[in-house]
């Protein structure tokens, strides 16, 4: 059977709910099927896989790459996340909105977050393991860090006080990137 391929309120962002088969053992499915997901709308290469651990109240985020733009496909492999993608496109009608989705090990779906999103995720339970295939490799020294309560976009998290890295806690606002995007970013 083939995973379901759900769009969202943003153009090209989707939510992927697998075929799941299980017995009395447990459960099986696939997480990635290269002719299935093309099918379903996400054909990219992926070329690097990240797992990070992260506690209760964690936000990592919002992360994006200006040159080299990373796709992202996120899944929850134990726990619970509200995952966030931010159309970072000048050029598009959607630029600064966001969409978000709870992904955990109960209802094992994914997210696609494509490239020219910003991305991002808080932990909603006591801990979460989150794997994430990328379409580019990670490039620090491309990588732009948005100001996660960003007023101007407005992304309503689902955790009051955050635990937040320096760099999250000192990322700038969109705006401030708003040249850097239109000249080298995603289109």
């Amino acid at each position: 059977m083939k995973p379901k391929f759900h769009r969202t309120e943003l153009e090209g962002v989707l939510l992927v709910e697998p075929h799941v088969h299980p017995d009395p053992r447990g459960f099986f499915m696939e997480t990635y099927h290269q002719a299935k997901y093309a099918e379903g709308g996400i054909s990219d290469l992926f070329v690097q896989d990240n797992h990070s651990y992260s506690i209760r109240d964690t936000l990592r985020g919002l992360h994006a790459q200006l040159e080299y733009p990373q796709g992202k496909l996120v899944r929850a492999l134990q726990g619970e996340i509200f995952d966030v993608a931010v159309d970072i496109r000048p050029d598009s009608p959607n630029f600064g909105k966001w969409v978000g989705k709870i992904l955990s090990e109960e209802n094992r779906l994914q997210l696609w977050v494509p490239p020219g999103f910003a991305h991002g995720f808080c932990v909603l339970s006591d801990n979460a393991h989150v794997q994430y295939k990328c379409t580019t490799f990670y490039r620090q020294d491309d990588e732009i860090t948005i100001l996660w309560n960003d007023p101007s976009i407005g992304i309503e998290w689902k955790v009051k006080e955050p635990l937040l890295s320096d760099r999250d806690r000192n990322a700038k606002p969109l705006e401030t990137f708003l040249p850097k995007l239109r000249e080298h970013g995603p289109a």
